[in-house]
């Protein structure tokens, strides 16, 4: 049997690991403004909204690597106002491994979730 090439407008979604090490960074990351939550992840590669994505994301010493597939919400462009982290929002899908990690770091963040403190992203 022969192969079928896939076509070349056929691309697969980029792989990104984004380790946390610490509740502050995980603050000032965590989107919880999105449906299914979210996570501004750095990076300098050019990316468009609505880009897929698969996301490896390790939190603080939970030895679990949650693998989540995601959808680019917005990019912070190199250069953003108030010195904002150049990188991208990525929107969690809303299946079982977006709603598990949304809920893990809900969990990991607690009462911070209502603080007022600066984010990278709103």
């Amino acid at each position: 049997m022969a192969e079928v090439p896939l076509s070349p407008t056929v691309t697969r979604p980029s792989v990104l690991s984004l380790p946390i090490k610490e509740k502050a960074a995980l603050y000032a990351a965590y989107m919880p403004f999105l449906t299914n939550g979210g996570i501004f992840v750095p990076t300098t590669k050019p990316y468009k909204i609505g880009d897929e994505i698969y996301l490896i994301l390790t939190l603080m010493d939970d030895a679990t690597k949650y693998p989540i597939a995601g959808k680019i919400a917005w990019i912070t462009p190199p250069g953003a106002n108030n010195n904002k982290a150049q990188g991208i929002g990525v929107h969690f899908s809303a299946d079982e491994s977006g709603r598990r990690v949304k809920q893990r770091i809900e969990e990991i963040l607690g009462a911070a979730l209502g603080s007022s403190r600066a984010t990278h992203t709103l």
